[in-house]
């Protein structure tokens, strides 16, 4: 459970991301990261669009320069779009300077307020800065399909337990999660439909956050980092 849902006492260590929406109604969001890819896109805009779903991609820039046509067909199918990096950055591994360049460069290519950091991994000062312009948008449920060594049952699964509502699902449209994706994204739609749940894409209005970090955490991290 610490991987496929995260505690909320972690959580609650970064009050100004977004890791779940309240509704009223049965209310998910699918959300996918790391492409679009030729080999993964396409199968998940086919799929979404036979359930008549709307989702959030949030797009590796690079991927975006090398296929501005699936980019494109992403937008056009009237989904959601959010920053996810220009390489797949682990913000653990750069400095706050380079890693929030490299979002920068993405950004010439995804014109969006989300933001999703690779791996949830970021340092407070790249959070600090990033939140000036981005709303961090982080996950409730992560299927874990880019685990090779887990079956698609296994990924199926984790929807199953995991999902409640307001719900932010966290698939992948990679080539590392291409076969779990492809088994398990259409099986975990029909029994999220079969429960009841309405499927949302992410917004900028939809995920706004009040509650911004204290001022004292943000003291802390500027001497500490």
């Amino acid at each position: 459970m610490l991987i496929e849902q995260t505690p909320k006492a972690f959580r609650a260590f970064f009050p100004s991301a977004v890791w779940r929406l309240p509704k009223k109604e049965k209310t998910v969001y699918l959300t996918f990261d790391d492409g679009p890819v030729p080999e993964a896109t396409p199968f998940v805009l086919d799929t979404l669009e036979r359930y008549g779903i709307k989702a959030t991609f949030f797009c590796v820039g690079d991927n975006v320069r090398k296929y501005p046509e699936l980019f494109k067909r992403i937008i056009d199918a009237g989904h959601q779009v959010g920053n996810h990096t220009f390489n797949h950055l682990q913000g653990f591994m750069y400095s706050t300077g380079k890693y929030t360049k490299n979002v920068e460069k993405a950004g010439k290519y995804i014109k969006s307020s989300l933001f999703r950091p690779p791996h949830g991994q970021f340092r407070f000062r790249q959070l600090l800065k990033l939140r000036k312009k981005y709303k961090i948008v982080m996950w409730d449920v992560i299927t874990r399909d880019y685990n090779n060594s887990l079956s698609g049952d296994f990924v199926l699964n984790i929807v199953k337990k995991y999902t409640r509502n307001g719900s932010i699902i966290v698939f992948h449209d990679s080539l590392k999660a291409e076969k779990n994706m492809k088994y398990a994204l259409p099986k975990a739609i029909e029994f999220l439909i079969g429960e009841g749940y309405k499927f949302e894409a992410l917004t900028s209005r939809s995920v706004e956050k009040k509650v911004e970090l204290p001022a004292f955490k943000e003291e802390l991290t500027n001497k500490a980092i």
